[in-house]
């Protein structure tokens, strides 16, 4: 089942396995049970995927969310500020989060192998437990290029690199956070041609929190790109989302964005109305697959999404909003 639904063709096929998801992690995930139980909610009461309850994103901090009982092969973890509780995701099979970022950045963009694979990615490497370290790395090991790889401190090489790379018209892949693309874009301007540039989000304290239309103001200037492109993703999912352009966001066939309302966290909003950021990612197979983020956002009719803020009190109601 787990790796069938990288198999999804289509809305019908989606629903369906998402509740055989839901009734598989019911039975044997036994934080999510307690949760639907507070809520009177058991499987034979779903017919619809907006019907299925989404578990507070909080629970990774204080519990083991686990839907298997299998070895643990990997446990990711947030980053946090120091003295914060961090959140732990168990990955019992890594094989489903490799296939997962795999066929979705191929869903997006097509061959790795084709791309040199450059990574800015400093607060990340800094500390263990990173799935987006550990994604990255194997893209860069599959992207079968020399050229490929991490860089840390070292921006004028880098910056020597891109151009280098630019200018023999290698297809190329920056991605990183933001603070260092800004910083790489103060040190160097850029006029790239077949470069991608992708930010991850993430001041991390660094510097001022910028909006997105302002950040991506600043590197599209910077790197002499007409679009920047993002990636959305966290500790606690094995999928990833991408925009080429503008923050709007596309999901992969086994994921799917939904927003809740933001004074009734169990009510599912119509298209087009800001709320919570509820994620079905069905690659959490061995954890939870519904979970409510504390991401605030806006669905598209056509399933894309936007991100607009983040909730300022993570509170499980989460009534009290920071943007909206």
């Amino acid at each position: 089942m787990k790796h069938s639904i990288f198999n999804i063709q289509n809305e019908q096929e989606f629903t369906a396995c998402a509740l055989a998801v839901f009734k598989h992690q019911f039975n044997n995930n036994k934080v999510y049970r307690s949760f639907c139980d507070l809520l009177y909610i058991h499987p034979s009461d779903i017919s619809k995927v907006e019907e299925i309850p989404f578990l507070p994103i909080q629970f990774f901090k204080s519990k083991k969310i686990i839907s298997s009982l299998d070895e643990v092969e990997e446990i990711f973890t947030s980053s946090g500020t120091t003295g914060s509780i961090t959140s732990k995701h168990f990955v019992t099979d890594i094989e489903v989060y490799k296939e997962s970022y795999l066929k979705g950045f191929a869903h997006f963009y097509e061959n790795i192998e084709d791309y040199t694979v450059l990574a800015l990615l400093p607060n990340y490497l800094e500390r263990k437990g990173s799935s987006l370290v550990f994604m990255v790395d194997d893209l860069i090991r599959k992207s079968k290029n020399a050229e490929s790889g991490f860089y840390l401190d070292t921006l004028e090489e880098l910056a020597k690199k891109l151009i280098a790379l630019d200018k023999n018209g290698q297809k190329t892949l920056l991605i990183g956070v933001s603070f260092a693309l800004l910083d790489l874009v103060e040190m160097q301007q850029f006029n790239l041609k077949n470069t991608i540039i992708m930010e991850t989000g993430g001041m991390k304290g660094r510097r001022k929190e910028l909006i997105r239309e302002e950040l991506h103001r600043i590197l599209g200037k910077g790197f002499g790109v007409s679009q920047i492109h993002s990636e959305y993703g966290m500790t606690e999912l094995l999928s990833q989302a991408y925009s080429k352009g503008n923050g709007i966001f596309k999901t992969p066939p086994w994921m799917k964005i939904l927003t809740r309302d933001t004074e009734d966290a169990l009510t599912i909003n119509a298209p087009a109305k800001n709320g919570g950021i509820n994620v079905i990612d069905l690659a959490n197979y061995n954890s939870c697959s519904f979970i409510a983020t504390q991401d605030l956002g806006k669905v598209h009719e056509n399933g894309t999404f936007e991100i607009i803020g983040r909730f300022d009190n993570s509170d499980i109601r989460g009534c009290n909003l920071m943007v909206l």
